[in-house]
């Protein structure tokens, strides 16, 4: 039973009565697992271009950003980076020194944040121990690493001073997603806390990086929206409470941002995450792929565009609409067993619901047991077959032929996207009317010692963008380079 006050509040986070009663009923319905066709692979869902295939998609995306077309590039970048050093807190906390901690401490020179680092705990009259290091690194008195987002830490080393991702992400917005006026737009989701620290280190670098490349940065951020937040449910599936007395909402994981997502003004967008940065002299192959797959959205979309006119035409032969049957499901792995019956007039209408929705082409890399999602094709409500990205938990691990999928997929999802989000006559999609909401899921978390169930929302690039059409395309291992941990800064990738 909601009070009066559990009203307000909702009121005040934007969230409808309904809308938390319809997530509390997922609770106690769960989440149907997924049907699934099978694992994408090179032939059957991922498309590995040619030589010549590659040239003329690398020149459809230059002759894009010679016309109007607005790109941009999206970054989720909230979120603290604690996970990060979760051996060093461990460390603090024990005093045990594992190997990983060894190996930080043998090679404590070669991180890009050591000048800080030392300053820091010279300032602090500090000894040279490793614990002493590590409290400085982390620890509010020193650079405060264990509170700040992966954004702003430094990664990378240069002649000229240290980089954070966020910088690496500005260079690399110059170098593939610049129209031929020189602008490059660039939008990082942050979390309310960090982002004044964001605006200052933008504000501070922006100018030198606009200087070296000739390019003029627009620059903008926005937060998760609170009216995205998912209840907490106890284990009889009523609203959690805090000590408060207040329900408790959790933030509904990234796939909220697909509401920031909408919000932007953009005919192409990039998507990739924050952490996945090279430094500059990997960079050509990294810049290579973007242009790769935004050649191949680009391409996609123009023919899209093509046979949406001519249905809306109505002057279109039956040899034409099997052309347009064959492009959905060659091109854009769309397949439809029940096509067959229909006439031409349902055919035309079937085909123009396809063809007009947002369109993705997402990189995937050879698997070589990375964690990530992976490229499956899947039966939708409608009975369609299409791509999709799908996480572990979206899987039956019962269905020993599902999970035998899972197991030897010879790809993963590394969150490389590139996006077309207008339709043929040159609209905004609403891409939220594009979500699959029964592909949330629920976790089990804790507060206050108390055990509690999560909702967690689609992801942005599973459920959240199920409904799109969607191409996956090959690209090389060269342009994922995660740091889920400090010492993955050490590869040799990012030194």
């Amino acid at each position: 039973m909601l009070t009066q006050e559990d009203k307000d509040f909702l009121a005040k986070k934007g969230i409808s009565e309904e809308k938390l009663k319809a997530q509390l009923e997922c609770f106690k319905t769960g989440f149907p697992w997924l049907k699934l066709a099978g694992a994408a692979s090179p032939g059957n869902g991922i498309t590995i271009p040619t030589e010549t295939e590659k040239k003329d998609y690398l020149a459809a995306w230059d002759a894009y950003l010679d016309g109007s077309g607005k790109v941009l590039k999206f970054v989720p970048a909230s979120g603290a980076a604690s996970r990060m050093f979760k051996n060093l807190f461990e460390f603090l906390d024990n005093g045990e020194k594992t190997e990983f901690i060894q190996k930080f401490e043998a090679n404590l020179n070669k991180f890009a944040f050591i000048d800080d680092l030392k300053a820091a705990i010279n300032k602090n009259g500090g000894d040279n121990s490793i614990k002493t290091a590590i409290a400085t690194l982390l620890g509010e008195e020193g650079l405060s690493y264990g509170k700040l987002p992966k954004g702003l830490l430094k990664f990378h080393k240069y002649e000229d001073g240290a980089r954070t991702p966020v910088e690496e992400h500005l260079v690399e917005g110059a170098l593939y997603a610049g129209g031929k006026n020189g602008n490059v737009s660039v939008h990082f989701t942050v979390s309310p806390e960090h982002r004044p620290l964001f605006e200052a280190l933008v504000a501070k670098v922006a100018p030198k990086y606009e200087q070296k490349f000739s390019v003029k940065y627009n620059i903008s951020f926005s937060e998760q929206k609170a009216s995205t937040d998912t209840v907490a449910a106890n284990p009889d599936n009523t609203p959690f409470r805090g000590k408060d007395g207040k329900i408790l909402f959790r933030p509904g994981g990234h796939g909220a941002l697909i509401e920031n997502l909408n919000d932007l003004d953009a005919d192409v967008i990039f998507i990739k995450n924050i952490d996945n940065v090279v430094p500059d002299r990997l960079k050509p192959e990294t810049v290579e792929y973007k242009k790769l797959i935004a050649g191949v959205l680009v391409s996609k979309q123009k023919k899209a565009f093509e046979y949406l006119d001519l249905l809306d035409s109505g002057k279109y032969t039956h040899a034409q609409l099997e052309e347009i049957i064959r492009f959905l499901r060659d091109e854009l792995s769309c397949r439809n067993p029940e096509l067959k019956d229909l006439e031409d007039a349902e055919l035309a209408i079937y085909l123009k619901k396809k063809l007009n929705r947002p369109m993705r082409v997402c990189g995937m890399v050879k698997n070589v047991g990375e964690p990530g999602g992976g490229p499956f094709l899947a039966y939708n409500q409608d009975g369609t077959i299409s791509l999709q990205i799908l996480e572990s938990s979206q899987i039956d691990k019962n269905n020993a032929e599902y999970l035998q999928m899972f197991q030897n997929g010879t790809h993963f999802n590394p969150v490389d996207l590139v996006c077309a989000v207008k339709d043929y006559k040159g609209n905004k999609f609403d891409l939220t009317k594009y979500v699959d909401h029964q592909t949330g899921f629920i976790s089990n978390k804790s507060k206050d010692g108390k055990e509690l169930k999560a909702l967690e929302l689609p992801g942005l690039w599973n459920g959240a963008m199920s409904d799109w059409n969607t191409i996956f395309v090959e690209v090389s291992l060269g342009t994922f380079n995660p740091v889920k941990t400090v010492n993955d800064l050490l590869r040799e990738q990012h030194q």
